[in-house]
């Protein structure tokens, strides 16, 4: 009976650590690192202002896409804003912005209050399309070219380092 139950316990153990080795080694939504390099997987956003939908048609006319997770309520995207709107008057670039689980008043203040540097700017409302870009925090941004290969993804809010990487990524054509 003893020997029943340590061998028990033993498979038990085993299993546990099975699990939890298996979990730690699987790719994960939040995980990043592969996005880099990648091709954009085909993204459907509603448009914030109306009933229409930015596809990934839309980001291949432009030469570089920046593609920024924001929200009203977000302290830390208040400090990048200087940067996005330095950002936006770049000729090579557009930025699409995705207002992230924000309510649409709040938003809109916003950015009459700071400027609005979004070429697109879309919705989230639930934060769920954020996810299938790896997102797991605002702000955040995704750098991609002409052919919806992501270059560069930004956590966190933009800084003076990041700007000048951008600066220097979308006019070495």
């Amino acid at each position: 009976m003893q020997k029943t139950i340590k061998f028990i316990i033993s498979i038990f153990f085993i299993f546990i650590l099975v699990v939890f080795y298996l979990s730690l080694n699987r790719t994960s939504n939040y995980d990043t690192e592969n996005l880099i390099g990648n091709k954009l997987e085909p993204i459907k956003l509603e448009s914030f202002e109306n009933n229409n939908f930015f596809t990934n048609e839309n980001l291949k006319k432009n030469n570089y896409t920046l593609i920024n997770f924001w929200a009203s309520w977000c302290a830390p995207c208040r400090i990048e804003h200087p940067f996005l709107m330095e950002l936006s008057k770049e000729k090579n670039l557009k930025i699409l912005g995705v207002n992230f689980k924000d309510k649409k008043n709040n938003a809109l203040n916003f950015l009459n209050n700071l400027g609005n540097p979004y070429y697109y700017l879309a919705k989230d409302e639930l934060g769920k399309k954020s996810v299938s870009f790896g997102i797991y925090g605002i702000p955040e941004s995704i750098l991609i070219n002409k052919e919806l290969v992501v270059l560069k993804k930004f956590v966190g809010p933009l800084n003076l380092e990041d700007f000048n990487e951008i600066i220097k990524i979308i006019n070495s054509l």
